[in-house]
């Protein structure tokens, strides 16, 4: 992928924090009293899928992937994800690109579940691969998982996938169903594509006891492949709908980043989850920090500024030093993204290199 480039990569002093002296009292508690327990950890920036609005074909030289070298080992992932569970972080999310293609992924998953203090490891995924892995990675420690699913329609699926097999990720639906995995199915809501799918997305899901969950379009990659008459906002879902399914009580139907995970259930007892970043911002409850294959530590989605924590710890820096890297992350942490329903603010960072 776009040698991912990460516009701004910076060192510790870069962004205002120092590698030396008396650790930071509290490293996870940012500016605006929001307390990091959730870690999104990118395993590799390579995908078996080319979907149109995160790594589309037609980027072409703009996505090319780093070399292995450059990528984070086994052993410095759960060095540093060592470290972010001894300042509180309880959950991690194996993202991607694709999570699934990384070479040893079932026995980086079970590493990451023995270290003390995690206590949720999860995953995302196209589930292209999930016919085979769902069983292992749930042996392995991985209690849920959110599957990409945008349509029903294996040609639609197809087209907007670039590669993808939709017999294929509704077998891995089900494996990991079998498997005991708690299962989210995820869709961007794009006008055009599956906007008349809505209600069969949440039928689908509801009858393999999964939780359906609609993403608006967001503009990443500097806003090269966002397109702002595709999207769908919170509102007209939520319209869409109630249309069919009858009222449900406004408050079920917003999915905030607070740790309680509050705004999923339905009147019924049936869930949907509905991700608002562009029209009902939650930035004000978001918990969580994002690392790259390469070791970029990001504090938002929404801006192109990080850390290099391989720098930290490939110069050899200590666990403490890896502390004081993160406190500068986290001090720099804005109060929220800036890209807006036209697409101005978008950063230049591909979806597909920070995992969502």
């Amino acid at each position: 992928m776009a040698h991912v480039h990460l516009p701004v990569v910076g060192s510790v002093a870069s962004l205002g924090g120092e590698t030396a002296g008396a650790l930071p009292q509290d490293p996870l508690l940012d500016n605006f009293s929001r307390k990091i327990r959730y870690l999104r950890v990118s395993v590799t920036d390579r995908c078996n899928y080319r979907c149109s609005y995160c790594m589309p074909e037609e980027l072409g030289d703009q996505l090319v992937f780093e070399p292995r070298s450059a990528v984070l080992s086994f052993e410095e992932l759960e060095r540093l994800i060592a470290v972010f569970a001894r300042l509180g972080v309880r959950k991690i999310r194996l993202t991607g690109g694709e999570p699934t293609v990384r070479k040893g992924i079932v026995e980086l998953a079970q590493r990451i579940a023995a270290l003390p203090g995690i206590e949720q490891v999860v995953m995302t995924s196209n589930g292209h691969l999930l016919g085979e892995l769902a069983a292992p990675l749930a042996a392995a420690g991985v209690s849920a998982i959110n599957i990409s699913i945008d349509t029903l329609d294996a040609g639609k699926f197809h087209a907007l996938t670039g590669r993808g097999d939709l017999a294929r990720v509704l077998a891995g639906v089900d494996a990991a169903v079998t498997a005991g995995m708690r299962v989210k199915l995820n869709a961007v809501a794009l006008r055009g594509v599956n906007d008349g799918e809505l209600v069969a997305l949440c039928e689908y899901a509801w009858s393999r006891g999964a939780v359906p969950r609609f993403i608006e379009h967001m503009p990443m990659s500097a806003g090269a492949i966002y397109e702002p008459a595709r999207g769908i906002s919170a509102h007209a879902i939520r319209t869409a709908l109630e249309a069919e399914l009858g009222p449900l009580p406004a408050r079920y139907w917003s999915v905030s980043g607070s740790v309680s995970g509050q705004g999923r259930a339905s009147a019924t007892g049936r869930e949907v989850g509905i991700i608002s970043a562009m029209t009902e911002h939650f930035c004000d409850h978001c918990n969580r920090l994002r690392l790259t294959a390469t070791g970029a530590l990001h504090a938002c989605l929404g801006h192109d500024d990080a850390i290099s924590l391989r720098d930290v710890i490939r110069g050899g820096g200590s666990d403490d030093d890896v502390v004081r890297a993160i406190a500068a992350a986290v001090t720099g942490k804005r109060a929220g993204h800036v890209f807006d329903r036209s697409g101005a603010g978008a950063p230049q960072k591909h979806m597909i290199g920070i995992g969502g």
